[in-house]
């Protein structure tokens, strides 16, 4: 068994996988203020509540876009299990062809949603991405990443209107009940929802203008739920990307 984690502004996402087979999904806050050793106590409960036993564990792989907490989860799995892990950054095999100005640049995130995409459904690609910001990778029909768009994500986008527009307040992300809402918290829950539904629609076709061909989209993170519902085109929901993307780069580099 090995471990995949993914590092998120919001969220850090674990999962176990026994060889192909993910055994164990399970989320935990990205916390700045927790040490290492806090996060071993985190991590070892939870393994203790799943019966995973550690000493299963025979090493893992990480993708990180919050520097710091990169550096604290290493040195707590380190603690835990007493391996290092693989980190998704320079000098990892990943097969991938990015085509941006400056590879290096690229969100580790971004790189595992892609392998995930390439090995798993037809090309040309895009993904859209939903959390704490809302990213759309587009791969072509030759299998390069060609780039993308970084969008602010849906509470992200909340935050900001209830900060600086003084007369709207600050809501829970839920779905509309209607499009054209009566209220104002409806109408920011409806404009929220149906505005990021039509976003993604809009975005499929004007990619697919540009490609010069359809694509297949998918969608995924940990937003997605919210907002496929509401969207006309039809969007593969993938809600293991990032893990699947993590156990393919971990049998690639181990």
């Amino acid at each position: 068994m090995f471990l995949a984690i993914d590092i998120g502004n919001t969220n850090i996402v674990l999962g176990i996988y026994r060889e192909q087979e993910l055994c164990l999904t399970a989320r935990i806050a990205s916390d700045l203020l927790k040490t290492d050793d806090e996060y071993v106590l985190i991590i070892h409960n939870l393994m203790h509540f799943h019966q995973i036993p550690l000493a299963e564990l025979e090493g893992g792989i990480m993708s990180s876009v919050v520097p710091h907490l990169k550096t604290v989860i290493s040195s707590a799995i380190r603690k835990l299990i007493g391996k290092e892990l693989i980190i998704v950054g320079s000098g990892i095999k990943t097969g991938l062809n990015i085509l941006i100005k400056d590879p290096s640049k690229l969100g580790s995130d971004l790189v595992v949603d892609a392998v995930a995409a390439i090995a798993k459904y037809p090309k040309p690609i895009v993904i859209f991405d939903l959390g704490t910001a809302t990213t759309a990778s587009v791969i072509d029909k030759q299998g390069n990443y060609r780039g993308g768009m970084i969008i602010p994500g849906l509470r992200v986008s909340v935050d900001a209107l209830s900060a600086n527009a003084a007369q709207l307040p600050a809501i829970n992300i839920q779905s509309p009940d209607r499009l054209i809402a009566t209220d104002t918290v409806s109408c920011i829950q409806s404009g929220l929802i149906h505005g990021n539904a039509a976003m993604i629609d809009g975005l499929i076709e004007r990619i697919e203008s540009e490609l010069g061909e359809p694509v297949t989209p998918i969608i995924t993170g940990g937003l997605a739920g919210m907002v496929l519902p509401y969207c006309r085109k039809h969007l593969i929901h993938d809600e293991n990307m990032l893990m699947d993307g993590l156990r393919i780069l971990y049998h690639k580099n181990k």
